[in-house]
């Protein structure tokens, strides 16, 4: 299947000053652009991203981790994939998506999540109804695992 991709990382540029100031401030500042622009790049390689799920998951773990932005790294992962859902017509999995990642999100860029996880969510997200029941557990035993190494 042929995808639709960002011509360039102006245009997630563009979504982040958007999500910045629909979202409620921030610093609208720029770090540095390279991991993501790289990720835009990489993902048309269906060599290395063959599934659609695969190309979304490596985006939103660039985005999320990268600190490319001085504010809203998390915001612009969940934003940025959504128009690339929306730009690949996934238009009836946008809202489950952008609720479900608000929380996974948080996880990921606290390191409870690993891309490995990530991807099996992101893939429940696309092609379920819901999280099966060994998904639930898997983020479960992440997040408490990972939530009392920090404690201690």
């Amino acid at each position: 299947m042929a995808y639709i991709y960002f011509k360039s990382v102006r245009e997630i540029v563009a979504i982040h000053q958007k999500t910045i100031t629909a979202s409620g401030g921030g610093t609208d500042g720029i770090i540095e652009l390279g991991a993501l622009e790289c990720a835009i790049e990489q993902i048309q390689n269906d060599d290395y991203y063959p599934g659609f799920e695969d190309k979304l998951t490596h985006l939103f773990w660039v985005a999320n981790k990268s600190h490319c932005f001085q504010d809203g790294n998390k915001r612009i992962a969940i934003t940025a994939c959504s128009m690339f859902l929306l730009m690949n017509g996934y238009l009836a999995v946008v809202e489950v998506f952008l609720h479900k990642m608000e929380t996974i999100s948080y996880h990921v860029a606290a390191g409870n999540i690993d891309k490995n996880l990530l991807l099996e969510v992101i893939t429940s997200i696309l092609y379920e109804e819901d999280y099966c029941e060994e998904l639930k557990l898997k983020l479960l035993d992440s997040i408490s695992k990972n939530q009392i190494d920090n404690e201690n």
